[in-house]
Formats: structure tokens, C-alpha cells, sequence
């Protein structure tokens, strides 16, 4: 099963928007393959549908000078930042397709931008009870290196991850990251340690991440279908009843009849793909 990787460059942030809700319709509808947009946004704040304003800690007067601005979106999480220099990737995925559910998702999402980082020398994890990944996040001093927060509709998913490179790290003292004050934030620049020249934001570090960061999640993506795809098969073989007089097989399971508990049970995977419900992950 096919992901279609589109690489855009720096683009702004409605712009992305709103490709975004397009191709997720289009996705529901069966008319294209799952995508994978890859790009990098100019300076923006962004807030998940309930997170809290107070969490923006510059002012309108700031963020206006810096031509900043303050937009509210579906997905779930507090306030994220977006600018020059960071990864970011929006998949539009049909996860029953994929015989996933929203949970595995969001942790091969963090797989893949751990993955990316090591290719860099960079080792993040993940840090208990908190989405997204980190820098020593078991230690006296953990840093955030990539935030996640997604949405799906109609089964879909879209927003996605924000992977930073050579980010301006400064720009973070603008918000409390992910609703946590005093959260330290950092950069794959950063950690490995790379001169004032390559560290400076660049769209062309973002495009070197990018070609690694869609290797590695198409890998990661085709991987967990096939597991679920022969997981899916061994509990059916597991439920085959037992041979028919005249050892001829019943291929078929037995139907649960009114009243038997089975009947109840959904198939794994159609939470997620029914018409028109919502989730969101609680992002950060």
C-alpha cells in the first residue's frame, strides 16, 4: 500500500491548512493514496482546539512586530511553535486501511522522529505520560527535540509532528511549550553540536531531514500493517471451529447469534474509520 510523499518547501501555515483538509476528504472518499506532506512553516503559533491562550507569553504588540501570527486548529495539545529550520510533517493516513488504530499511530510517529535524529548522532526518546519526543527524558535535564499532535476525521489523520533542525530556539520564549512552563527546548543543531554557520535555520537542512524522515515512516507504516495483517490472520485461523462431519472444513466463523456478548465487539480498527467521528491526540 502506497504513500505518496510531497516535499513543499516553506509554505505558510493556512496554506498547509487547508491542502490538508482537501486531501483528507479526498483520502475518505478512496480518490487518492495516504500522503505525506514535508515542510517547514514561516514563524507561527499555533493552538489545539481547547488549549488555553495564557500560554502564549508574548504579547499581541510582539508578535505582531514579528509578523507572528496566532492561529487556533482542530488537533489536540496546547500552543506549538512553528518557524524556519524546523520538520514539519502532516500525514494524511487511513488508518483502518492500515489496520491501525490512533495509539500505535502516534508512537510510530515518535519512532520516526527518533529514528531521524539518530541518524544525525542525536539519541531522543520518549518521556512517560508526554507525546512527542526528547533529549535525555529520563534525566535531571530533558529536553523537547520534536512535538506531535494529530486530528482525524472520517478515519483520517492530519496535522502531524514538528521535528526541530536548526530552529532559532529563541523564538520558543514566545510560548509555554505544549502548556508546560519552564520546558526546555532543543534542536538536532544543538545537540550534535554544529557550527554558528550550519546551524543557522535553513530550508535546505529541513529537506535533507525531510527525504530521511519519509524513508524511515513509509518503512515504519508498512511494517505495523503487515504485523496487524498477519495478527488479523492468525486470530482467524485461531477461530476456524472444528471440521464438519466427513472432515470436509468450515472456512466461516460462526455468526454471533441476539443475546451472545460477541455480538457486541467491534472488529479491530473501525473505531477509526467511521463516517464522520473526530478524535484528537493531546499534542505537544
Amino acid at each position: 500500500m502506497s504513500v505518496e510523499i510531497q516535499w513543499l518547501g516553506r509554505i505558510p501555515y493556512r496554506d498547509a491548512w487547508a491542502r490538508q483538509h482537501a486531501l483528507v476528504m479526498a483520502r475518505a472518499a478512496g480518490e487518492i493514496p495516504d500522503q505525506l506532506l514535508l515542510l517547514e512553516h514561516p514563524a507561527v503559533l499555533t493552538l489545539g482546539r481547547h488549549a488555553d491562550q495564557a500560554y502564549v507569553r508574548a504579547t499581541s504588540e510582539l508578535l505582531a512586530a514579528r509578523a507572528i501570527e496566532v492561529i487556533r486548529v482542530e488537533r489536540g495539545g496546547e500552543v506549538t511553535y512553528h518557524g524556519p529550520g524546523q520538520l514539519v510533517g502532516y500525514p494524511i493516513v487511513r488508518l483502518a486501511d492500515r489496520g491501525l488504530l490512533i495509539q500505535p499511530f502516534v508512537r510510530l510517529l515518535e519512532a520516526a522522529m527518533i529514528e531521524t535524529a539518530a541518524r544525525y548522532g542525536v539519541a531522543a526518546g520518549r518521556r512517560s505520560g508526554l507525546p512527542g519526543v526528547w533529549c535525555d527524558p529520563d534525566g535531571p535535564l530533558p529536553r523537547k527535540l520534536g512535538a506531535l499532535g494529530l486530528r482525524v476525521e472520517h478515519g483520517v489523520t492530519y496535522h502531524g509532528v514538528a521535528l526541530n533542525l536548526t530552529t532559532d530556539l529563541a523564538d520558543f520564549a514566545f510560548i509555554d511549550p505544549c502548556g508546560m512552563p519552564g520546558a526546555d527546548v532543543t534542536s538536532i543543531a544543538r545537540e550534535a553540536g554544529w557550527d554558528a554557520g550550519r546551524s543557522m535555520p535553513s530550508t535546505a537542512s529541513v529537506e535533507e531531514a525531510a527525504r530521511t524522515f519519509g524513508s524511515v515512516f513509509t518503512r515504519l507504516l508498512d511494517d505495523a500493517a503487515m504485523r496487524q495483517a498477519e495478527a488479523g490472520h492468525a486470530r482467524a485461523v485461531a477461530h476456524v471451529p472444528p471440521e464438519r462431519d466427513g472432515g470436509v472444513p468450515r472456512h466461516a466463523p460462526a455468526v454471533p447469534v441476539a443475546g451472545d456478548p460477541r455480538a457486541a465487539m467491534a472488529a479491530p480498527g473501525t473505531a477509526m474509520a467511521g463516517g464522520g467521528r473526530a478524535s484528537s491526540t493531546p499534542g505537544g
